[in-house]
């Protein structure tokens, strides 16, 4: 069979489907810069706008002169270094936990847990929603996997009661591309009913929501009842990097078996020493204060577009339908001089393209409301209106 790629490449861009990468000539911020224009950034997960924190950019140079540019090799291999046990230490009094493990990145912490604690014989039931690197990773750890509709309590029950195995449930506290909330207490319930573990992915509630910013699951005070809590460093904490937050002998397992933390190298040192910092502020005054902006933005923005759910995240979606759609709003916007992707298929069902608009604690009341501005102009166009129709 020959390798006809340039088929499969035209049958992307006949679906609306094509992406290409997009260079920025800027720091990631509320402005970025791009082929000579200046956009409005409404697409970054940086929610709290820490990515281009002083506090931030100054650790990472403390952090380079202290400990060097690289890690060397695998944690395991050469040694790891006083800063990334610091930032384990941090995680885990931030999560309420016994112990964390970090990783190179939020996809590498399911991709190495589920394989490791699960195998053939064991069952892990996952939210439909859930994101693409808890699907992947539960593939890849051999267990039965079962999926509820989103939210769906009775579901999940139903398939709790048949569960074989170990049995794992896997969801995201607030889902990524609708920025919903998971119906964590019940879940936590069922869960303990049956016997079964939960493993929930805080990415985009850590820094957002909780005291302190500890996400959803500190909201309501349920982090001693969930085994596995993971994140990462890369929205709300403006660097990059993941972990995994859980009892003693969870890590330790994971140390020796999760092969994205065994043969990766170490995330650089100077990272994680800046990470630790990224907690200490989410979790000070200057953390209270950027979420308090941030529900500024928000309720500002429900109030003049009404959304189809209450919602405290950051990430606000404008559903559309079909692809050509959501790339034509998005084009519009461009003239306008704002960045709001198109998200399509596969990152979301045939059907739902969307716009995904995300809020920071670093925009200005001035750039909402011209995003809220144009949103309106662009939803009472003819075009707008017929696509939604059709939808």
């Amino acid at each position: 069979m020959s390798w006809n790629l340039q088929s499969q490449l035209d049958e992307l861009k006949a679906q609306d489907l094509w992406r290409e990468l997009r260079v920025l000539d800027s720091a990631q911020g509320p402005v970025i810069e791009s082929e000579g224009r200046s956009f409005i950034n409404f697409s970054s997960n940086d929610y709290l706008g820490l990515s281009a924190a002083p506090e931030l950019k100054a650790a990472l140079i403390e952090g380079v002169e202290r400990h060097g540019a690289g890690s060397g090799a695998s944690r395991l291999v050469c040694g790891t270094q006083r800063p990334h046990m610091e930032l384990e230490a941090a995680l885990a009094a931030f999560k309420g936990t016994d112990a964390a493990l970090s990783f190179s990145s939020g996809f590498a912490v399911p991709m190495g847990t589920l394989p490791a604690l699960l195998s053939a014989g064991d069952t892990l039931i996952v939210d439909k929603l859930s994101h693409a690197c808890l699907v992947d990773a539960a593939r890849l750890s051999g267990a039965t996997i079962r999926v509820f509709p989103h939210n769906h309590l009775g579901k999940l029950e139903r398939l709790l009661q048949t569960a074989q195995g170990r049995v794992l449930v896997v969801t995201e506290s607030i889902f990524s591309m609708d920025g919903d909330a998971a119906p964590l207490r019940e879940i936590v319930e069922l869960k303990e009913r049956y016997g079964a573990w939960l493993m929930v992915d805080e990415a985009h509630a850590v820094g957002v929501l909780g005291p302190q910013g500890r996400g959803l699951a500190a909201e309501l005070g349920l982090e001693k009842r969930i085994e596995l809590q993971m994140g990462t460093f890369s929205k709300a904490l403006g660097l990059s990097g993941g972990y995994l937050a859980a009892s003693r002998q969870v890590i330790d397992l994971l140390i020796n078996r999760a092969r994205s933390f065994i043969y990766s190298t170490a995330p650089l040192p100077s990272l994680a020493h800046a990470a630790r910092i990224a907690l200490s502020l989410i979790q000070g005054p200057e953390g209270d204060q950027r979420r308090a902006i941030l529900q500024q933005h928000l309720a500002r923005f429900q109030q003049a577009l009404p959304l189809p759910f209450p919602t405290r995240s950051a990430i606000l979606p404008w559903i559309v339908g079909d692809e050509k759609t959501a790339l034509d709003l998005s084009a519009r916007l461009r003239q306008e001089g704002f960045l709001i992707p198109a998200i399509r298929y596969p990152t979301v069902a045939r059907g739902s393209a969307r716009l995904r608009i995300t809020l920071s604690a670093a925009h200005e009341p001035a750039q909402v409301q011209a995003l809220l501005v144009a949103l309106q102009l662009t939803a009472s166009s003819p075009a707008h209106r017929a696509a939604v129709v059709c939808h």
